[in-house]
């Protein structure tokens, strides 16, 4: 699981940054003849993708302890 900062900071980078500079790059090796372009953006993207699963995985591990935590409670609060 990461630290709240962490997560916030990589999750604004995976959903806004890195497709951003994808795109970008794309569109302008197209417009200036860049090199590399398929190259470039698909080692993003690649990397874009991981940090998905990266992220996902963390959320999931947050809202199982969350659940946790919560079932705790309801029985202290039944019991």
């Amino acid at each position: 699981m990461l630290p709240s900062k962490v997560y916030d900071c990589l999750k604004r980078v995976a959903q806004v940054w890195l497709p951003s500079i994808a795109t970008l790059y794309f569109a302008l090796s197209q417009i200036w003849g860049l090199p590399y372009a398929e190259q470039i953006v698909g080692t993003i993207t690649a990397i874009d993708a991981f940090l998905g699963a990266i992220l996902g995985i963390s959320t999931r591990l947050y809202n199982a302890k969350q659940n946790a935590l919560d079932e705790q409670v309801k029985e202290e609060n039944n019991g």
